[in-house]
């Protein structure tokens, strides 16, 4: 077991301990439906506090070799199904938290520098006997253990956009990290699974993504896992019920989001409203509404009078599919109102 290779299954036994864990394992039955598919690169971006860590500490739980979840799902959604067995703690799982590194360096090269030696001490580490062609190369070490062990690896990247929201002006820095990661994971063959985790989509240069191998999932387009972008409808009743909280206000104060036709609640906010017993702002107090203000002053194509409209309770209507997804390249309303929807303040309803 390593930090950043096989790491262990504490991090998700943490959500199970916790008070109110709702059981979104059936995730993993969909990725395991991608495995050693060319559909196998999977991206799910969402805003923060709705749960996406616990969905890569989840994963990483279930497939890492260097630990034995099997009674951690006993019991789990996942465990019933076909497949759960084949694919419990089978592969070689790299489980990075890209803001980690990030803050701990200055530029991007110093970054992946640093990215590169972590993961390479635990490879060497964990296989000391591979003949390898180049020590300092990451990829040349991946290949190289796969094939000497078959066994593939399953990278899980969590805030894999973080340089794109905290150094968003800085495109050449941008550019080498999204190189960074296509040649790490793009047509490889020791690849298995890459699940990345943001709150932006992939950023995009020109029509074309750097990293066009993945499948997105998003706030503007989760389907077919939209029940797993938050609290569903179902979900909140049962822990109303639970906590003896009046739905229909839980609903007044939560229901804020439609996710392709699917009501999703934030998990944040439900959670504390139950655990407190009261209802309040509570995703809300965790960012000022500075950040927010500042796109809204840009007044993109007519934009403040779209937002009295949204305030006033009308629809306003929204092309997505131009937007750059970088918080930088604002060319019309569509796009400064299509990353409100994505940092989480604005809903998307496609229908």
């Amino acid at each position: 077991m390593g930090v950043y290779l096989n790491p262990g299954n504490v991090d998700f036994q943490k959500s199970l301990n916790s008070e109110i864990y709702i059981d979104k394992t059936e995730l993993i039955a969909y990725t395991n439906k991608k495995l050693n598919t060319e559909q196998g690169y999977i991206c799910v971006s969402r805003p923060r506090r709705f749960g996406k860590s616990m969905a890569a500490n989840m994963l990483t739980a279930y497939y890492s070799r260097g630990c034995d979840s099997r009674e951690m799902f006993q019991g789990l959604k996942i465990a019933k199904h076909t497949g759960f067995e084949e694919h419990l703690n089978q592969y070689n799982v790299v489980h990075l938290n890209m803001q980690n590194f990030l803050s701990k360096t200055q530029t991007i090269e110093q970054m992946i520098s640093l990215v590169t030696k972590a993961v390479g001490r635990d490879l060497l580490r964990a296989y000391p006997d591979v003949d390898y062609l180049d020590k300092t190369i990451l990829t040349f070490m991946l290949d190289d253990i796969y094939e000497d062990s078959q066994v593939p690896f399953i990278f899980i990247i969590d805030e894999w956009d973080c340089i794109f929201r905290s150094r968003k002006n800085q495109l050449e820095e941008q550019t080498k990290y999204l190189d960074f990661l296509r040649d790490l994971l793009k047509d490889k063959s020791y690849i298995a699974l890459a699940y990345m985790t943001g709150i932006l989509p992939i950023k995009k240069y020109g029509e074309h993504s750097a990293i066009n191998a993945f499948y997105e999932y998003s706030m503007t387009d989760a389907s077919p896992i939209e029940e797993f972008t938050g609290f569903t409808e179902q979900e909140v009743r049962r822990l109303c019920e639970q906590y003896k909280m009046p739905f229909t206000e839980t609903k007044k104060w939560y229901d804020g989001y439609c996710v392709d036709g699917v009501s999703i609640y934030n998990p944040k906010s439900v959670v504390e409203a139950m655990l407190r017993g009261k209802f309040s702002n509570y995703w809300t107090k965790t960012e000022t509404y500075e950040a927010l203000k500042v796109y809204i002053d840009l007044n993109q194509d007519g934009l403040r009078d779209k937002i009295v409209q949204m305030i006033a309770g009308e629809k306003v209507p929204v092309n997505p599919d131009k937007f750059q997804n970088d918080m930088t390249t604002f060319h019309s309303a569509d796009d400064v109102l299509t990353l409100l929807v994505h940092l989480g303040y604005l809903t998307y309803d496609e229908q």
